[in-house]
């Protein structure tokens, strides 16, 4: 990335949208990350999810060989407002129909063993944490290391998630086949309460070479079958909404849930992350997506994933639902039901804008 250290306000653009998408000729993902390439963003990551469905409800997962051909996929780029801003619309032409969300965040990047500023940590906060996959601290996998000081310091929960493209510190960096895909970016996905989010900031800093944060405003609903909250669209809107329902932008204001169970957690003999995808198709929810992490824990569970000769997979899994403030609180009723004894719920208010109709 061009300049320095870059500790200040930024934007998360998101795109969702199928591996299958095309434009002009090539496959949208793969233009997508070409331009943040060529804009040097400071991170971006390409997530392959292994289930979901956008608005048209058609299913996508990697439980078929004639499905997966078009798994669902997420595309997260984050940098300052100045350098995301420009490229919002051309991400939305280059994914077609899929869904695209704008967030607030505090993008925070430190040098070696710098202590991270703990600045802008709210009562509860969504701590992202951007890695390569290679990445070690004291020859343990980093996103291992990550997730093991996170449960130490009593954050609610966390999730590795690989990536398959992306730039890190504004440099292109894609997962090949015969490598070791060492700065191929991931990222780690924790939600707790601010003081605690705020304690561990420093000790990221400095356990980890390059550390590349975003921290961002979030609501638990949810933990180990705990109601803590209902979802924020039964909040006022943000104090920067010009109206009800839009941002200041004019954007839609949506709403965002982020499920955390495991492959392991069941109801009635099915993963429940299944079980919410099936549900929320069947209640016309607009969209929804899921991805396996590689490693992680949610509430007193001990940080988990998949290990040699394990019987069964036991990853954890995050379900993300974004649809409109009514709908949400349909998909949260289904959700609510569904996590009775476990999993990490969280909402979230996001500008979204769906370019070309329903996908």
């Amino acid at each position: 990335m061009n300049g320095g250290p870059v500790n200040g306000d930024a934007i998360k653009l998101t795109s969702y949208f199928g591996e299958r998408q095309r434009t002009a000729g090539r496959f949208a993902a793969d233009a997508l990350l070409d331009l943040y390439g060529r804009h040097e963003i400071a991170t971006s990551v390409l997530l392959r999810g292994a289930e979901g469905f956008g608005a048209s409800r058609h299913p996508r997962t990697d439980r078929t060989l004639t499905l997966s051909e078009d798994l669902p996929l997420i595309a997260v780029a984050v940098d300052t407002r100045a350098r995301i801003e420009p490229l919002v619309e051309q991400a939305a032409r280059l994914t077609g129909t899929g869904l695209v969300t704008l967030e607030r965040a505090r993008l925070v990047r430190a040098g070696d063993g710098e202590p991270v500023p703990r600045e802008d940590v709210h009562e509860q906060t969504k701590l992202t944490i951007y890695l390569g996959r290679q990445e070690r601290v004291f020859r343990v996998p980093a996103f291992i290391a990550v997730c093991d000081l996170l449960h130490r310091r009593g954050v609610a929960g966390a999730t590795a998630l690989l990536g398959v493209d992306g730039t890190a510190h504004g440099r292109r960096e894609r997962a090949a086949f015969f490598s070791r895909n060492a700065a191929t970016p991931m990222m780690v996905i924790a939600v707790g309460s601010g003081q605690r989010i705020g304690t561990v900031l420093p000790e990221l800093g400095a356990l980890l070479r390059q550390p590349l944060l975003t921290l961002e405003r979030v609501r638990i609903c949810k933990r180990d079958g705990q109601s803590l909250s209902v979802p924020a669209s039964t909040a006022p809107p943000p104090v920067n909404a010009t109206v009800a329902g839009t941002d200041a932008t004019g954007l839609p204001l949506w709403q965002k849930l982020m499920v955390y169970t495991s492959e392991a957690a069941l109801h009635d003999g099915q993963p429940v992350h299944r079980t919410i995808l099936r549900r929320l198709r069947a209640a016309g929810i607009s969209g929804a997506t899921t991805q396996r992490g590689v490693w992680g824990f949610h509430g007193d569970h001990a940080p988990h994933g998949d290990r040699l000769l394990q019987l069964g997979r036991h990853v954890p899994v995050v379900t993300v639902v974004i649809d409109s403030p009514a709908r949400i609180l349909a998909a949260f009723a289904i959700i609510d039901e569904l996590t009775r004894e476990q999993g990490l719920v969280t909402s979230e208010t996001v500008p979204a804008m769906r370019p070309a109709g329903g996908a």
